[in-house]
């Protein structure tokens, strides 16, 4: 799970012509458990998650919460006018295989 808050400032620059600046910063946070029937392929292994929860049930791992948040962010549009702002990584949106993970009757 992800959110981005930020906020967008217009102000006047010297000739009165419109500044605008975006500060935001992002939010990132995760359950890792596992469920019955539930598998991720890893290069040419599959990794099940009915052998990650033995491994919990059995003491060698554990279930845990993952957060994190990035520093604060800023980002100058500059002025009026169109602006090129620049492509950003494309991450890894459309490769998970566990579209039920994150919802709230999982947690």
């Amino acid at each position: 799970m992800r959110n981005v808050s930020g906020n967008v400032s217009v102000v006047p620059d010297a000739d009165g012509q419109p500044k605008i600046t975006v500060d935001y910063q992002v939010n990132v946070w995760d359950r890792y458990n596992w469920y019955a029937g539930k598998e991720t392929p890893i290069g040419p292994v599959t990794i099940k998650d009915t052998d990650m929860a033995r491994l919990h049930t059995v003491g060698l791992a554990q279930e845990f919460d993952m957060q994190g948040s990035s520093s604060a962010k800023q980002h100058d549009l500059g002025g009026a006018g169109a602006q090129a702002v620049p492509a950003g990584d494309p991450g890894r949106d459309g490769t998970r295989k566990d579209p039920a993970r994150g919802e709230e009757e999982n947690r």
